[in-house]
């Protein structure tokens, strides 16, 4: 089937749990423009979001297209937020946005459509070897919760992206001390999905589970306090706090790289990694990601790169989403 031609000007988004984050994209190839984030919890809808951001910015005539990448399970046309209150329908946003095109996906699959166009300016590696050109890739984050997608090769060239929503799975130990950290979470939440621990909240799950098992009163901290009182050394807790996040993530990582068989890399995003690469580097991260047994060799040849973009790579994927049939929003 033929592909239609592009639509610009075009508003791209990349919606998250706290943060809303979009641009315009002019003409194709030209480099994105107008990026603002605005805080979720300030708008009341998706919708209003964007109505400020285009007002703010003078579009008065709006888009032509919009395509969106947002934190949450895109199966239908309703879309309700996982992470925050935010709740609408794709075909009435393409009737209010009044858009030739609209397209919604998963904010992941929109960074894993973006992994081709990110060069090394934006990635920053933690241990591996090198990617293996046309193999697949994964790529994962910790935010305000833990995203998972990845592109396999497709016949005849370039890649298809993989929409899922494996930081649902649950967590496994692998040793006496994690087992009764998630024994203690399981009692708190039933299952303990990897999204319990690895996310901003998760650390903050990781540290007052430490302190349970302690028997300390400690006092309340977020994710960044965690971190701030763990370089500080003003608190040992804080400090295993992360040393545990770390090996989390490395095994969850080596998990979904053996899975996608990511030989082109498994790449991380999300808002929590950035600010810890020096713990990330130091700690057992690598060690966890290739402990898989028999495949230790599989998984040492796999390079880990952290995405540090100056620019949102999901708005990228998300402009991206426009061109692929299945992620159009169809006339109503």
């Amino acid at each position: 089937m033929r592909q239609p031609e592009p639509t610009y000007p075009r508003l791209l988004g990349d919606i998250g749990g706290t943060n809303a984050r979009l641009a315009w994209a002019s003409s194709p190839g030209e480099p994105l423009t107008d990026i603002a984030r605005y805080a979720c919890a300030d708008h009341g809808s998706l919708a209003a979001a964007i109505q400020r951001y285009l007002a703010d910015h003078g579009r008065e005539q709006g888009p032509r297209a919009c395509g969106i990448g947002i934190a949450n399970p895109v199966t239908g046309d309703e879309v309700r937020m996982t992470n925050h209150h935010w709740s609408f329908s794709i075909s009435q946003l393409k009737r209010e946005l009044a858009v030739e095109q609209l397209a919604v996906v998963n904010d992941f699959t929109a960074l894993a459509l973006s992994l081709p166009a990110l060069g090394p300016q934006d990635l920053l590696p933690i241990g591996g070897g090198a990617g293996i050109a046309g193999e697949a890739m994964a790529v994962l984050g910790p935010g305000t919760g833990l995203g998972v997608s990845g592109l396999l090769p497709a016949p005849g060239g370039g890649y298809l992206p993989v929409p899922g929503e494996g930081g649902h799975s649950t967590l496994a130990a692998n040793d006496e001390r994690e087992a009764a950290v998630i024994e203690w979470l399981r009692r708190r939440f039933g299952h303990v999905s990897a999204e319990r621990v690895l996310s901003g909240p998760g650390l903050v799950n990781l540290y007052e589970a430490l302190a349970a098992l302690a028997g300390r009163a400690v006092p309340a901290r977020d994710a960044a306090g965690i971190v701030d009182a763990a370089r500080g050394s003003a608190d040992p807790l804080c400090e295993e706090a992360i040393d545990l996040f770390c090996r989390f993530l490395g095994s969850f990582a080596g998990n979904v790289a053996l899975t996608l068989g990511a030989r082109g890399g498994v790449y991380i995003g999300g808002g929590i990694a950035p600010r810890l690469l020096p713990e990330l580097r130091a700690s057992r991260f690598r060690e966890r990601f290739e402990g898989k047994g028999r495949f230790q060799a599989y998984l040492a040849s796999i390079p880990c790169l952290l995405i540090n973009a100056a620019v949102s790579p999901a708005l990228i994927g998300a402009s991206r989403a426009l061109e692929i049939e299945r992620y159009r929003c169809p006339d109503h």
